[in-house]
């Protein structure tokens, strides 16, 4: 069978590429080992310096270039921002040991025992500075992206990967010419085009994608247009001298906020590059590696543990001193020191810069045992940075059951908010096609993952003539919503009902399905219409005493920018004070936007305490609003991006207000075309819904007599 190896089929190729990744994680797995090193090894196994099985043709460059892009990609999207702006320092101070401790230990290392020359020496410290995320695709199995000491080195990476690839163009600047006048025009330009580039891409890539998500809702031109955008950074981060990693992370930082992390779109962009480019990127990196060099002599060997030894130590002295110095558990220094401790393209793409510079005429700056010693370097890193990653993991997650378990309702863990007994089911009811899309994406950004619970869908017509081609178009239509929640990987019931009344085809599905809550949608007509809630939203409102959000939006839910609530005055009271503010605090964190409560004093500072302890990351604002009269000023401050939210009252709640019953038309004159979400609160928290009562109304008018009497006056006394 020699005389069929290597394999140059393209189609062959790819098949076995294929099964590779389809039994390599069986394999580890049943070995209790990362499936990364299973990747790589096969790697090592299938290429010229294994079994000799596949010829590394093209398809592994285009293939592998975009797997790391895709991981450095998926860094950027994933990075909670105001996680980073809030610990700045500590990104700063850990991502300048993790650059500059193994750099100086690899340099006085390599010009003292390899006896390597000064450049030499300092090209080998910058490879050791990089690091590359290899692991990070374990962090995203196990559900971690957010933890704190994830956040600190995917951030400390791109630091530390940033200032090794400035110092790595700096040396290659001064071959070929005079190293002062080189150096001097070589950083001015340089900080020239990076300031352009950076400052180019903030502008106008969020432009962009607000242009295209409001005009394009179609999933893949919204797959490709993110593609585009990552590879058009990669390519002018090329450009100005920099890898294209660099320019991949800094586009999953700006589109960051515009694809939520429960949306169709990030989990397309999550399992296309998991299921095919990442392990391609990992397969090709093992191809590279040559592991006969290990038998070569005794000095590979020494070059190979020196270096693996020294830029692993250095590594593992930078990120236990950080967890140290910023107070950290032990299993966050583990997990830190995993994470950054890996190498691989951008440590193979620097010693091929190095191979391209001469020192003397034949002789260039990297010879083939530091060449040999940094290939067999990357592997045994990548298996010291799985293997700590996966472990530091596992007793991250232990950790969070263990909070969550003795989860006392005063913890300021976010992970640990989710109790047992949360009795969350939304119902979201759907009828229209151009806005029942939108109230899905809501009720995914607003349901607790942690609990893992599906949604229903239900979609109730008239029980006239008109039934059976209703039904239909009901059936179509919950089918489409099917198809969208199963893109983001959540369980959707659905239900076609056939009512005489909506209003009570509603609630008894409600009941039905024994929901805790109702999203569904408003008119979006913006001339004035009398009956504002609609010919049965007053009915529902008023006979169902559970939270019910009413909607209305005129563009996409990530391009929203700010969030606006007006919060009534004794809100805090109502037993479903909680309910409301939770989902809004699950909504902002999904879409990274701010937020800023309106109402009194006393009501905003429970607010704030609840947000504190619950969602530290949700970037909150608190303005005093006195009186509900001020309602109408808002509207000043509300453009076409920001969403004002009304947290309202039904009548003969603690929180309702006269004032409220002007809230149809305050809202038809001053919020017209706004997008706009009215809450109504669980009104009596566990109370059943059909207990009847001399005492309590079943039914309140929209208007009363008495309100009806006065504008009576009011109108005969002006005429």
């Amino acid at each position: 069978m020699l005389q069929y190896l290597p394999i140059t089929d393209p189609t062959m190729i790819f098949f076995v590429v294929l099964l590779i990744i389809l039994f390599a994680p069986i394999i580890m797995s049943k070995l209790r080992i990362p499936h990364i090193i299973g990747m790589v090894l096969a790697g090592v196994a299938i290429g010229k310096y294994g079994f000799n099985i596949l010829e590394r043709d093209i398809s592994f460059e285009i293939f592998g270039s975009v797997g790391l892009y895709y991981i450095m990609f998926l860094a950027g999207l994933e990075m909670d921002m105001e996680s980073v702006k809030r610990n700045s320092r500590q990104f700063l101070i850990f991502g300048l040991l993790t650059c500059f401790v193994p750099l100086i230990l690899t340099f006085i290392m390599a010009t003292t025992l390899l006896d390597y020359s000064a450049t030499a020496s300092f090209l080998l410290g910058c490879i050791m500075a990089s690091n590359t995320l290899i692991a990070y695709p374990i962090i995203s199995r196990y559900g971690l992206q957010r933890h704190s000491s994830v956040q600190l080195s995917v951030g400390s990476s791109m630091l530390s990967l940033f200032m090794s690839l400035v110092m790595l163009a700096a040396l290659a600047a001064t071959f070929g010419g005079s190293a002062e006048s080189a150096g001097l025009f070589f950083w001015l330009f340089f900080i020239l085009k990076l300031a352009v580039f950076i400052c180019g891409s903030v502008w106008l890539i969020p432009r962009l994608t607000r242009h295209f998500l409001r005009r394009y809702s179609d999933s893949v031109m919204q797959y490709i247009f993110v593609l585009a955008v990552m590879f058009l950074s990669a390519v002018l981060s090329t450009a100005i001298g920099l890898e294209g990693i660099f320019g991949a992370f800094l586009s999953g930082l700006i589109l960051n906020r515009y694809i939520p992390k429960v949306s169709p779109l990030m989990n397309r962009i999550e399992f296309i590059g998991n299921a095919v480019f990442i392990p391609y990127f990992l397969i090709g990196v093992g191809m590279l590696i040559n592991v006969r060099t290990l038998f070569t002599g005794l000095s590979v060997l020494w070059v190979v543990f020196l270096i693996a030894f020294v830029g692993t130590f250095g590594k593992a002295v930078a990120a236990y001193v950080s967890s140290l110095l910023f107070r950290l558990p032990q299993r966050d220094g583990n997990m830190m020191f995993g994470l950054t401790s890996a190498h691989a393209a951008g440590a193979i793409a620097m010693v091929m810069v190095g191979m391209r510079l001469e020192v003397a005429p034949g002789q260039f700056l990297v010879n083939d045992d530091m060449l040999n010693g940094v290939v067999i370097m990357i592997l045994v890193t990548c298996v010291i940075s799985t293997l700590m990653t996966d472990y530091a993991s596992r007793q991250a997650i232990l950790a969070q059951n263990y909070d969550s378990l003795s989860y006392s309702g005063t913890s300021t863990n976010p992970e640990a908010a989710s109790t047992p007994g949360d009795d969350e089911k939304i119902l979201v009811c759907v009828k229209y096609t151009d806005i029942a899309p939108q109230l899905l994406s809501l009720s995914l950004l607003m349901r607790n993952q942690r609990l893992n619970r599906g949604v229903i869908a239900l979609n109730v017509v008239y029980d006239d003539q008109h039934a059976g081609a209703n039904r239909a178009s009901g059936l179509r239509l919950l089918e489409q919503l099917q198809r969208q929640a199963a893109a983001s990987e959540v369980q959707m019931q659905t239900q076609v009902r056939l009512a005489t009344n909506i209003a009570n085809g509603i609630k008894h599905a409600f009941r039905e399905f024994n929901c805790s809550e109702i999203i569904m949608g408003m008119h979006v007509h913006t001339e004035v219409n009398p009956k504002f809630w609609g010919d049965f939203i007053q009915s529902l409102y008023n006979g169902l005493n559970r939270q019910i959000i009413l909607t209305r939006f005129v563009q996409p839910l990530n391009t929203l920018r700010r969030i606006q609530v007006a919060v009534p005055s004794r809100a805090e009271f109502e037993p479903g004070f909680h309910r409301w503010l939770e989902r809004l605090s699950r909504l902002a964190e999904q879409l990274d936007c701010r937020t800023q409560f309106h109402g009194r004093q006393e009501s905003l500072v429970l607010i704030a305490e609840y947000i504190n302890n619950r969602h530290p990351s949700v970037r909150a604002e608190y303005t005093p609003m006195p009186h509900w009269n001020e309602l109408p000023q808002l509207a000043s401050t509300i453009v076409a991006d920001h969403l004002f939210v009304v947290v309202t009252a039904r009548k003969g709640t603690i929180s309702y207000k006269n004032a409220q019953d002007r809230l149809p038309d305050e809202l038809q004159k001053y919020f017209s075309g706004k997008n706009l979400m009215i809450i109504f609160p669980d009104q009596y928290g566990d109370t059943k819904e059909d207990r009847m009562s001399f005492t309590e109304a079943q039914h309140h008018e929209e208007t009363s007599l008495y309100t009806t009497i006065l504008e009576w006056i009011h109108r005969n006394s002006r005429s």
